[in-house]
């Protein structure tokens, strides 16, 4: 098995398998993929993607995520939220940015946030 040994900054990400499940509370400070099964909360500084096999019942906190499996809960994503089309969520959301494909189901609310205003400190 061949490894790619040229690891760049920002490549790096955690994941749970297909076939794994946690239960309770994931922290991560880099982007993280779910194939798995997590019931619980997850916060997350960076991308999170529940790929097609994956399973969130709980809430996610994120700066982006991607969702091409299924989520049950609440979920805060400060940037954009993607629901791929075989994506199912079914809760509340509250995101900047939303993108749903079509196929995608989405059952639950959504609130839009604005972007932040920039600190002007000039007097």
């Amino acid at each position: 098995m061949a490894t790619n040994s040229n690891s760049q900054p920002g490549t790096l990400y955690n994941a749970l398998t297909a076939g794994s499940k946690i239960i309770g509370t994931i922290i991560a400070d880099s982007d993280i993929r779910i194939d798995g099964t997590v019931e619980g909360d997850l916060t997350c500084s960076g991308k999170v993607v529940i790929g097609e096999q994956g399973k969130l019942k709980g809430t996610i906190n994120c700066q982006n995520a991607e969702i091409l499996g299924n989520m049950d809960g609440k979920m805060e994503v400060k940037n954009t939220l993607a629901l791929r089309a075989s994506g199912n969520i079914k809760g509340e959301v509250v995101t900047q940015v939303l993108i749903v494909e079509p196929n995608a189901i989405f059952n639950g609310s959504c609130s839009m946030t604005t972007p932040a205003e920039p600190s002007n400190n000039k007097k």
